[in-house]
């Protein structure tokens, strides 16, 4: 699973309540059914995070070390279309033969097309997918391992559905509500580039802060000091740029080192701001990574710091810890930012030094 090794995605989301006392049991209410009772239409339900069968949901499978660790799965069998395109002509050519006819009538096609479906998936293997969630009940968070709309819509139904809560994603949006109750919509359109009007530069506070974030790593070095210490924060390509507009409004940038690239360069020039880079952190010997989609705060490819634990629990725990730290480093930068961008006097000055970084940066290639 996503949490327990390897690289994850994720969004998170906060819940606009406390979790119900009885929960697990919800869950459990709510368990995916068995596969036997698969159909044409799949099915799908929560199982624990130990694998994609496992639907015995209780305190002891579902609890891991503090923390509420569930898979919602999906189960589908799909009849290779190839296959049942083959299998469907069969039939055809052998009711043509037998009835002596040239051709059958659309709708008798249809007719052996369910006929056909029913029968070959019987014998068809479900396939099987899960999204992951972790909440930490400390922290009242849910970690979600997924990034497409669609996967999100699936969890938040779900999760609804079994609690009585609709989860609510962090977003640069929903974050400023929730750490410092500031509104994003009580700001106006800022510009970081002198060639263009504030008012033609977009809104988005998800660009705005991660062009800053660009702008605070190389200006004033990036060092950032929190409950676990203090953090070096930089960037890294690929980038995309965006200005929302007329004309060519998205800038990729991959191959070297995009951030000082003359490209990069003539983008901020634009009026251009960072939708996507990969945020890198450290502290001594440890490194986190991430690709941040900054519009609705997206984290994507997460590689974190490699623990010391050889059991299975403690290895979820110690991910679960650098997973905690990323983030709390990572909203302490956003709240640095907040603060800034909330306050017009503030604003005013780094605004205009941001303006001087886009003039007068010096492009290496």
């Amino acid at each position: 699973m996503a949490f327990e090794s390897g690289g994850v995605s994720l969004r998170m989301f906060y819940l606009p309540g406390k979790l119900p006392d009885d929960h697990i049991e919800r869950f459990a209410a709510q368990a995916a059914p068995p596969l036997n009772l698969i159909g044409n239409e799949g099915v799908s339900g929560w199982v624990t995070g130990r694998h994609l069968l496992d639907r015995q949901i209780n305190e002891d499978s579902a609890r891991v070390s503090g923390y509420l660790r569930l898979t919602l799965m999906k189960a589908e069998k799909k009849i290779p279309e190839a296959l049942l395109r083959a299998e469907c002509r069969m039939e055809e050519l052998a009711e043509l033969q037998a009835r002596n006819l040239s051709s059958l009538p659309r709708a008798r096609r249809s007719e052996i097309r369910k006929e056909v479906s029913e029968r070959l998936i019987q014998g068809i293997p479900p396939t099987l997918s899960g999204i992951p969630i972790v909440y930490d009940y400390d922290d009242e968070l849910l970690y979600v391992g997924a990034t497409s709309d669609k996967q999100t819509d699936a969890i938040v139904l779900a999760f609804r559905q079994a609690t009585g809560l609709a989860p609510i994603m962090v977003t640069p949006e929903t974050a400023s509500l929730k750490r410092k109750h500031l509104n994003a919509r009580d700001l106006t359109s800022t510009s970081f580039s002198p060639e263009v009007e504030d008012a033609l530069a977009g809104d988005s506070l998800g660009h705005d802060f991660l062009t800053w974030l660009w702008f605070f790593s190389e200006q004033h070095g990036g060092m950032l000091s929190c409950e676990f210490g203090r953090f070096g924060v930089g960037l890294d390509g690929p980038i995309i740029l965006m200005l929302e507009g007329e004309g060519a409004h998205v800038t990729m940038l991959k191959k070297g080192t995009p951030l000082v690239s003359a490209e990069a360069k003539t983008a901020l020039q634009s009026g251009k701001k960072l939708a996507r880079a990969c945020v890198m952190m450290a502290r001594g010997d440890e490194a986190w990574q991430f690709v941040l989609d900054a519009e609705e705060f997206t984290l994507r490819s997460v590689k974190l710091p490699k623990g010391d634990s050889v059991d299975a629990i403690g290895r979820f725990q110690d991910r679960m810890m650098a997973l905690r730290t990323m983030r709390i480093v990572f909203m302490t930068a956003f709240d640095t930012f907040l603060e800034e961008r909330f306050n017009p006097e503030k604003w005013a000055e780094t605004n205009t030094a941001m303006r001087a970084w886009v003039s007068d940066r010096i492009s290496r290639i």
